[in-house]
């Protein structure tokens, strides 16, 4: 827990660092991990973003192979999860994202972004989410 310049932060721990937009903007987000009233516990997961389509929130896709002990064999299974996206990250679709577990914000959005892992290469066109 942090105060510069009249703005309070803090640290989600589990080794992710605190974003400088998140210090040193001037959002305000009660669902941000680093300056909302949500604590990061449970999984931890990393997925790509597949729609940044709705207002401070995203979809994002885990693919996983599932075996079928019949044929000896995986098929690929996937699962789309809604996450909590604070302004203070710039995601487009195609990121890699990490994401932890927090309480329930909504219906269905129970993850909230910590970190882009990797941004998807910039294309002409495509929409990106600007956190407002």
């Amino acid at each position: 827990v942090s105060r510069k310049q009249g703005r309070w932060y803090k640290s989600v721990g589990l080794g992710f660092k605190t974003p400088q937009e998140a210090i040193e903007g001037d959002y305000v987000d009660k669902k941000c991990p680093f300056t909302g009233n949500v604590s990061i516990r449970g999984r931890i997961l990393r997925a790509t973003v597949v729609s940044t389509k709705m207002r401070r929130t995203v979809v994002v896709r885990r693919d996983y192979l599932h075996w079928i002990r019949k044929y000896k064999r995986f098929e690929k299974r996937h699962r789309n999860i809604p996450a909590h996206c604070s302004p203070c990250f710039r995601v487009r679709d195609g990121d890699l994202v990490t994401i932890g577990q927090c309480r329930p914000l909504s219906k269905t959005v129970r993850f909230n972004v910590l970190r882009i892992d990797r941004a998807a290469p910039a294309q002409e066109g495509k929409k990106m989410f600007t956190g407002a």
